[in-house]
């Protein structure tokens, strides 16, 4: 046989092997992926054997609440901040995050002007600007940008389980199953984020929560419309009666159509949205990584004076910018 076929043969076949391998592990990380997600962190931690008064300490989450005699603007923030860690599934504390964030930004900040002292680099106040921007943005901005992208992922995962899990509410209680059953078939059967947290509603109500409590602090937790009217309509049936589950159903077509609305709006505005998100990122990662990389570029101008001035001006144009950005890509639908 000619080598140059026998070559084009042995090459034919070591591409289908490879091809069957990649086929082969991919298709079982995808079925062990699938498998995982079939049930939710509560339930997995459950069926771990750990105690679900432990389960429930460890999965539940504080309520944003206002800070005692801040300003309005300043509470507000806070809320804001804490409903995107509990979105993002972040356990921790609005004020330990911000003192993880507070601390961080201290180190980077120090150890800037300690290197920047060693390589014989006057400490002007142009420098410490620099040092405390540097910091600010590997501490806070970053951190900030990490958590808030992981918190609008899963609020649209969320938004769009929920339709989903008000079907299978409706089918519970026109099976004939109690509001508190027919919440456990959510328990039960539905992914992440529904099922955990609806699994924390049961089990706040297990410990001594009303129903009505219970859900309240669901909405308080997540912000978003869709629970928000589910909260209500439940409540106003448990003071007045009448068919919830056609209620429910009512509210499952609405939110579906709302839905649908919001993703042409979505794809209308997909791109001033991605110029926002350009305009806004990448000056911190431009500033980040050049500083990171070629410090001199920016030491060799900061002992001007003037360098303090404009870097101050440049950085409230920068936040009256991106505030205005914001406000203009936040669309309601």
């Amino acid at each position: 046989m000619n080598d140059s076929i026998l070559r084009l043969l042995t090459m034919v076949a070591l591409f289908a092997f490879v091809v069957l391998v990649v086929q082969l592990v991919g298709g079982a990380i995808a079925d062990r992926r699938s498998k995982s997600r079939a049930v939710n962190e509560r339930l997995r931690l459950i069926e771990a054997g750990v105690d679900r008064e432990i389960v429930t300490n460890r999965l539940r989450k504080d309520l944003p609440s206002d800070i005692p005699g801040a300003p309005a603007w300043v509470s507000s923030a806070v809320r804001a901040f804490h409903r995107n860690l509990v979105a993002a599934d972040i356990r921790r504390s609005v004020f330990d995050v911000m003192g993880f964030m507070a601390i961080a930004t201290l180190v980077v900040t120090m150890g800037v002007i300690f290197l920047i002292s060693t390589s014989g680099t006057a400490l002007t106040l142009g420098v410490v600007q620099l040092a405390l921007a540097f910091g600010i943005v590997i501490g806070v901005l970053l951190p900030w940008m990490v958590i808030g992208r992981k918190a609008d992922a899963r609020r649209r995962r969320m938004e769009a389980q929920f339709p989903v899990a008000l079907d299978v509410f409706v089918r519970g209680l026109r099976a004939g199953h109690p509001i508190p059953a027919a919440m456990n078939l959510l328990v039960e059967e539905m992914e992440d984020p529904v099922g955990t947290e609806f699994g924390i509603v049961s089990d706040e109500i297990a410990f001594g929560f009303s129903l009505r409590d219970a859900l309240q602090r669901l909405a308080d937790r997540w912000g978003l419309p869709d629970i928000d009217m589910f909260v209500v309509s439940v409540s106003v049936q448990m003071e007045t009666g009448g068919n919830l589950a056609e209620i429910l159903e009512n509210l499952g077509r609405v939110i579906r159509e709302r839905a649908s609305m919001f993703m042409k709006v979505r794809a209308l505005s997909s791109e001033g949205r991605m110029t926002a998100v350009v305009l806004t990122a990448l000056p911190i990662l431009s500033f980040a990584g050049l500083f990171a990389l070629r410090p001199e570029f920016y030491l060799e101008v900061a002992g001007d004076p003037i360098f303090t001035m404009g870097f101050a001006g440049l950085l409230l144009l920068y936040a009256v910018g991106f505030f205005w950005i914001r406000r203009m890509v936040d669309l309601k639908v």
